[in-house]
């Protein structure tokens, strides 16, 4: 998923890192269909939000063409408010609504981390802070996944865990709080 500033459709440094990587999952699989779908949040009307994502979806599907994925193998689609990945009010500005989904052939593209075990940890931490009290089984499970090096399923679970209780989720290659990952020397 790329995601946008409110009421905005350019990219920013992070949203061109998840396109790159998008673009070499399409090499690799030699051809493949790929849709972007564009979805904003619940601010603005919603034939606004409309043209909005559609505008999302074309940004992305443009980068996508200048890393070398044909522009005859993607499609873009509008969504605007609707199959909001947090659900809200009318008229909430929700940073997590306001993206594109890359789908290559009916399936999400996974996420690749510079650093799967800092951003599993990151995940795990911030989780914590938001149940002190009790770590349910789910996420105990997952966290012990990140322990024990099996980052993508412990990845996925947290990552879904976040986005349902509204907490942020820490940026790939970042360590939280948002400080940036250096490679040891």
């Amino acid at each position: 998923m790329v995601f946008f500033d409110w009421d905005r459709s350019n990219l920013s440094a992070q949203a061109m890192t998840t396109i790159q990587q998008a673009a070499a999952a399409y090499k690799t699989r030699g051809a493949a269909r790929v849709t972007a779908t564009g979805h904003t949040d619940t601010s603005g009307s919603e034939t606004y939000n409309m043209a909005l994502s559609l505008r999302r979806a074309n940004t992305v599907k443009d980068a996508l063409v200048k890393a070398g994925v044909p522009a005859a193998s993607i499609t873009t689609v509008g969504r605007g408010e609707s199959g909001l990945l947090v659900k809200t009010a009318d008229g909430v500005r929700e940073p997590q609504n306001r993206r594109v989904e890359i789908v290559m052939d009916g399936a999400a593209i996974p996420a690749i981390f510079r650093d799967p075990a800092a951003y599993c940890k990151a995940l795990s931490d911030k989780w914590r802070q938001f149940r002190t009290s009790q770590v349910d089984t789910i996420t105990a499970a997952a966290m012990a996944q990140c322990e024990a090096g099996n980052y993508e399923p412990g990845i996925l679970t947290l990552e879904k865990a976040h986005i349902e209780n509204k907490l942020p989720l820490p940026a790939p290659g970042y360590r939280w709080p948002g400080q940036p990952y250096t490679a040891p020397y």
